[in-house]
């Protein structure tokens, strides 16, 4: 066994923010490991105060730009709870029909690009250009048809203008949605071969058993992204449901030194959220191609691979195409036409969760008698991937070293690892220690 490893990966690549690894293993004992978020703190509970119901989902849009959509409808669905906001039917489909192209876009953005590299050996999607090129411009392709998807909904992708507390601003016109139809069918055939190369690829996700907690919204009759209860999933089966109104008690923020972000834990010391904990949740609940493209990779119900999340966001892709279809033909069934929001019957206080790309997302604010918001909390996704990161590397870093992985091995399986959490770590960042001296 290697006696000596010094690790040190000072802004870790193809993921979102600044993250770093640290090991440091003297005469075979592992003396530090960890996995370190040093992003400044951003303040948008801060930011929501003093502002009007109306304008809240504008700002906390901002906190990502690439699930600035999860934002808005978390922070739109918090909103209409605290203050009694009933939408209508058409509303809600339109919304999951938002939610679908957010995670279909940032997955294909995550799996193709992000994520391949590492199961084809290449440093960066760029040699990948030159030894798949059909996969990166079919990658491409697929990527821009998830930003004109959102755009048509939500009138743009990134921070989105037409969603609104209780209803949509404009809507799409009957025509477009069965060209985008049309796009969504066309875009499900452009996708097998894609995803049968990452199949054949799949061979060289690592092998890694670590049981954990597994958080997502669940439904029984939907795959859940946009509504849902709480649901932890720990020993191969559900263990609690709870409502979102009291996500608190399944978050349990808490800080670490090594980090500017926040840790969470529920029943056990860390859980994990994103694509696998919803595949675990809400397996039964996909729809059946996907439930076929799952099993091509080699994805099983009751997975825990950490590495495996990629896989589960490539399941997660062929779901969102065709419930989208699904979606479109119930909307095209009732007619589609411009409605007037809804608005509040009363102010007070309300919280919200959507599924991101990366995990469930909360938000929850609270309104004093004129629609000003005077407090406002929101626990990000990553932000509960952290300490559940931490827990693999506890458990990875002592494998490795077992089995005679040379430094360079072992930096590459950390950083795949990371990656395969697709993390959004600037988006995490909210803990500030501050000590005054007087």
């Amino acid at each position: 066994m290697i006696q000596d490893i010094k690790i040190d990966v000072h802004h870790l690549t193809r993921v979102e923010g600044h993250g770093n690894i640290v090991v440091d293993v003297k005469n075979g004992k592992v003396e530090k490991c960890e996995w370190q978020v040093p992003e400044a703190p951003r303040f948008f509970e801060s930011m929501v105060r003093g502002r009007h119901y109306t304008e809240v989902a504008r700002v906390t849009s901002r906190i990502c730009g690439i699930c600035s959509i999860g934002h808005t409808l978390a922070s739109l669905k918090a909103t209409e709870a605290a203050c009694a906001v009933e939408i209508s039917h058409q509303t809600g489909r339109l919304r999951r029909l938002l939610k679908h192209a957010e995670n279909f876009d940032s997955h294909v953005l995550h799996v193709f690009v992000l994520a391949a590299p590492d199961l084809a050996g290449a440093p960066s999607v760029l040699p990948l250009i030159k030894t798949h090129p059909a996969v990166v411009a079919g990658a491409l392709k697929l990527k821009r048809l998830g930003h004109e998807w959102g755009s048509l909904i939500g009138g743009r992708t990134t921070h989105p203008t037409s969603a609104v507390p209780g209803g949509f601003t404009s809507v799409p016109t009957e025509d477009e949605l069965q060209t985008l139809r049309g796009r969504l069918l066309k875009a499900a055939a452009d996708l097998e071969p894609l995803l049968e190369v990452v199949a054949a690829l799949a061979k060289n996700i690592p092998s890694f058993y670590r049981p954990t907690e597994y958080i997502a919204l669940h439904s029984d009759v939907d795959y859940s992204l946009y509504n849902g209860d709480i649901q932890s999933f720990v020993d191969g089966r559900p263990k609690e449901r709870l409502p979102v109104s009291e996500y608190r008690r399944v978050t349990n923020e808490y800080v670490v030194p090594q980090s500017t972000a926040k840790y969470t834990r529920n029943r056990l010391p860390c859980y994990a959220v994103g694509a696998l904990a919803r595949f675990n949740n809400n397996h039964e609940q996909l729809h059946h191609e996907a439930k076929r493209v799952a099993q091509a990779l080699g994805l099983l119900p009751h997975c825990f691979n950490p590495y495996m999340n990629t896989a589960a966001q490539a399941v997660e892709m062929v779901h969102n195409l065709h419930k989208s279809i699904q979606i479109i033909d119930e909307l095209l069934a009732e007619g589609v036409s411009l409605e007037k929001p809804a608005a509040p019957t009363r102010f007070g206080k309300g919280s919200g969760a959507v599924e991101v790309p990366r995990g469930i997302l909360f938000h929850e604010y609270e309104y004093d008698k004129e629609g000003i918001c005077v407090s406002g909390n929101c626990i990000i996704p990553t932000n509960q991937n952290h300490g559940n990161i931490q827990a693999d590397f506890e458990k990875l870093v002592p494998e490795l070293l077992e089995a005679g992985k040379g430094e360079k091995q072992m930096e590459l399986a950390l950083e795949m690892l990371v990656r395969a959490y697709d993390p959004c770590i600037s988006c995490s960042t909210h803990y500030l220690d501050v000590t005054f001296k007087r």
